[in-house]
């Protein structure tokens, strides 16, 4: 039997639901950018993981530390899961403490960046510049010489090692 209590909670949690997904970043087919590398979700979802396709093509973000990439020290490239675009140097690596992998910088021309106003909240999100996937975002509390933090979902990666 319903009392009014479970009728309330019930409403009050439909009703956060709502407004959150009112807020939630907007789909990537809303965006009037274009990408050199263009597919159809079906044909992204055949190439990614489950859990990619939602970073990647839907802007979510992978939990803090959980990404293996976070505590990668080996000497490479990071390039994008979505199209292997080189994003980012281990050069450029560094341990920000926040739970994902974090550079100082990406590699020249490879990352697009936007305006986000989501969680309440203005960012700069940043993309792969080739297939417009979702990276992460861009702070200003990073370290020298650049100043920024990229704070990127180690899922949105593959690392290449340097050759040996």
């Amino acid at each position: 039997m319903t009392n009014r209590r479970n009728f309330l909670m019930a409403g009050a949690a439909l009703a956060a639901w709502t407004v959150a997904r009112g807020f939630a970043p907007a789909a990537r087919a809303a965006n009037s950018e274009t990408f050199e590398v263009a597919k159809t979700d079906e044909e992204w979802r055949a190439i990614l993981t489950a859990e990619q396709y939602s970073i990647l093509r839907q802007e979510d973000t992978e939990r803090p530390f959980t990404s293996a990439l976070n505590n990668e020290k080996r000497k490479g490239i990071f390039h994008c899961a979505g199209c292997d675009l080189a994003l980012y140097s281990s050069d450029a690596k560094y341990d920000s403490g926040t739970g994902w992998p974090s550079f100082w910088q990406s590699l020249p021309g490879a990352v697009g960046t936007r305006e986000d106003n989501s969680l309440f909240m203005t960012r700069t999100e940043c993309h792969c510049r080739r297939c417009g996937g979702h990276l992460g975002h861009i702070f200003d509390d990073g370290p020298p010489p650049s100043g920024k933090r990229h704070c990127i979902n180690g899922l949105a990666l593959k690392f290449a090692p340097a050759a040996a």
